[in-house]
């Protein structure tokens, strides 16, 4: 189905322990608004923030959904999250195996509203 691929679309944010990812990650796939949510290892990040460099170990999302989702995958994202800004990035998917993108369309289809 070649018009998924280009409404799929992977969103990542970043959350500040596990368990706060987990929450998240949870509500984003029984509200069906993401297929699938990865909660990678945590990292740290450095970053500029109010003058000051920060360092913080976080823990990154990448979240599998479609354009349609975003807006309401954002708000979910800025409901949940604890930092004041928190990092929300979305990147189109311009290619993936034709049968994963199907299964990401379907899982998605009749998210809440």
């Amino acid at each position: 189905m070649e018009p998924l691929v280009l409404e799929a679309m992977l969103v990542i944010t970043n959350l500040p322990d596990r368990d706060a990812a987990r929450e998240l990650a949870g509500k984003l796939v029984e509200q069906r608004l993401a297929a699938c949510v990865n909660i990678l290892a945590p990292c740290e990040s450095v970053y500029r923030w109010q003058g000051n460099i920060e360092k913080a170990q976080e823990v990154p999302l990448l979240i599998k959904t479609l354009r349609a989702h975003y807006d309401k995958v954002e708000k979910t994202i800025r409901q949940c999250h604890p930092y004041e800004l928190p990092e929300i990035i979305a990147i189109p998917i311009a290619a993936g195996l034709p049968a994963y993108l199907d299964w990401l369309a379907a899982e998605t289809t009749n998210s809440a509203e």
